[in-house]
C-alpha cells in the first residue's frame, strides 16, 4: 500500500491550515500534559491553568514566527508574557523542558499533514523556544540572586544592631535557612576578593548554615547548626555524632576571612537572638588587639577582661554573672581563697601562709572554684579573667571594703 503523501502547500495555505487548527492543537497540548506530566495534573487549579496559558501562547507564538521568522527575538515575551510569574514560580526548567518537548510533539505530530515546510519550521522554533526558556530562568535566577544578597544583608545588619521587628523571622525564612537550634556570630575582616559561595559551601560541608554580610571591612557570618546542641531523648538521635562545635566550623572557614582578628561570639538558642551574640563578637573584635598573643579564632568569651576595660556592659554582666556571683553564692570560703591565691601572684604557699591552711588545701579549694564556675585559676589567662570578675564584681558590691573584711 502507498504511504500517504501530505499535499503540498504554499506558505500562505499552511499558515492558513495552521491557524485553523490552532485551537485542536492546544486542547491535544493540555490532554497530553495530563497524561504525561504527573507533576502537572497533580498542580492546584490555578497553577494549571497558569502553565496551561504558557503552553497554548507557545502554539499561538509559533504560527506569528512561522509567519514571520525574523520575529525570533520576541519569541520570549511572546510565550513567558503568559504567565511569567506564575511559571517560574509553578515549576522548574526541567519541567519547562519537558513541557516544550510535549508541545513541540503534539505539533509535529499534526504536522505530517503539513508538508515538510511545518517540520523544518518547528525544528527551529523548537531549538529557539527552549533557548528562551534558558534565558527566561537564567534572568530570573540573577535578578532573584540579587535581591537575595540585599534581603541577605538587611536581616545580617538587623542582626548586628538589634533592630528585631516582627518581619525578621519572614525575611529569614525567605532565605531560605535552614539553621535549627543554636546560632553563634563570627566577626572578622573582610578579604580583598570575597567568595561567598566558598563559604557557604564549606558550612554545607559541615552541615551548617550561614547569612553572610559585609559591614565597612568587617565580614560578619551568622552560623546555625542542623539541629540543637543538646542531647536528643530519643534512641536514635542519642547515637547521632555530636554536632560540630562552633569553633571547629569557625576553624574551618578561617582562610575565607582577611588578615586580621577573627572572633566568634558565643552561642545563643535561635536565630532571632544572634544579636546578642553579634554584640560580644562585635566587642571582641575590637579590643582583640589587647591580647598579645590572641589566637584566630578566638572566642569572645575568651576576650572579657579587654571588653569590660573597654566599656562593654554585656561582658561586665558576663563576668559578675558567671564567676563573682556564683562563687559568692556557693562558698564565700570559695571566693575568699580565690582574692587571696590571685593577690599572691598564684603562690600556693603564700595563699596557704595568709589563710593559715596547708597549701593542698588550697589546690583543693582552687579546684572545686574550677568546677563551680569552669575556669581554671592557676592558668594565665584564666586567671586574669577570674581577677577581672573578682574586682568589677567588688565595684558593684554596695560596700566592697566591708566585703573584703568580712571574707577575711
Amino acid at each position: 500500500m502507498t504511504p500517504r503523501v501530505a499535499p503540498r502547500r504554499t506558505k500562505d495555505e499552511t499558515l492558513a491550515w495552521l491557524r485553523k487548527i490552532s485551537g485542536e492543537l492546544s486542547s491535544a497540548t493540555l490532554k497530553r500534559l495530563e497524561d504525561t506530566l504527573p507533576w502537572f495534573s497533580e498542580m492546584p487549579p490555578g497553577r494549571r491553568s497558569a502553565v496551561g496559558l504558557v503552553a497554548q501562547a507557545g502554539i499561538t507564538s509559533f504560527i506569528q514566527w512561522f509567519e514571520d521568522p525574523t520575529a525570533t527575538p520576541w519569541v520570549a515575551s511572546d510565550v513567558f508574557g503568559a504567565a511569567p510569574r506564575e511559571l517560574l514560580r509553578s515549576i522548574s526548567l526541567q519541567q519547562t523542558l519537558q513541557l516544550i518537548r510535549v508541545v513541540v510533539s503534539v505539533v509535529e505530530d499534526r504536522a505530517k499533514d503539513g508538508g515538510e515546510l511545518v517540520r523544518d519550521a518547528i525544528l527551529i522554533y523548537s531549538r529557539e523556544i527552549a533557548f528562551a526558556s534558558a534565558d527566561v530562568y537564567a534572568r530570573a535566577a540573577e535578578s532573584r540572586g540579587l535581591w537575595d544578597a540585599r534581603l541577605e544583608a538587611l536581616v545580617v545588619d538587623s542582626i548586628l544592631t538589634g533592630e528585631y521587628d516582627d518581619e525578621l523571622p519572614s525575611r529569614i525564612a525567605a532565605l531560605g535557612w535552614h539553621g535549627r537550634g543554636e546560632v553563634s556570630v563570627l566577626v572578622g575582616t573582610a578579604p580583598r576578593m570575597l567568595d561567598v559561595d566558598q563559604i557557604r559551601r564549606t558550612a554545607r560541608h559541615l552541615k551548617a548554615d550561614v547569612l553572610i554580610g559585609v559591614q565597612g571591612s568587617r565580614l560578619v557570618v551568622v552560623i546555625g547548626r542542623a539541629g540543637p546542641a543538646h542531647q536528643a531523648e530519643d534512641d536514635e538521635a542519642a547515637t547521632a555524632p555530636a554536632p560540630i562545635g562552633f569553633l571547629e566550623i569557625a576553624t574551618q572557614l578561617e582562610p575565607n576571612f582577611g588578615q586580621g582578628f577573627l572572633v566568634l561570639g558565643h552561642a545563643v538558642p535561635s536565630i532571632v537572638d544572634a544579636s546578642k551574640s553579634a554584640k560580644a563578637a562585635l566587642a571582641g573584635f575590637a579590643v582583640a588587639k589587647a591580647w598579645r598573643n590572641c589566637p584566630r579564632p578566638v572566642h569572645a568569651d575568651d576576650l572579657l577582661p579587654e571588653r569590660a576595660f573597654a566599656g562593654d556592659p554585656l561582658a561586665r554582666s558576663t563576668l559578675v554573672n558567671r564567676i563573682y556571683q556564683p562563687l559568692k553564692a556557693h562558698s564565700p570560703e570559695l571566693l575568699n581563697t580565690l582574692w587571696s591565691y590571685l593577690d599572691n601572684g598564684r603562690s600556693l604557699e603564700a595563699t596557704a601562709r595568709e589563710l593559715f591552711v596547708h597549701p593542698n588545701t588550697v589546690r583543693y579549694r582552687l579546684k572545686r572554684v574550677g568546677d563551680v564556675i569552669g575556669w581554671d585559676a592557676t592558668g594565665a589567662r584564666e586567671a586574669l579573667i577570674l581577677q577581672s570578675a573578682l574586682i568589677i564584681g567588688a565595684i558593684a558590691e554596695p560596700d566592697g571594703n566591708s566585703r573584703r573584711r568580712g571574707l577575711r
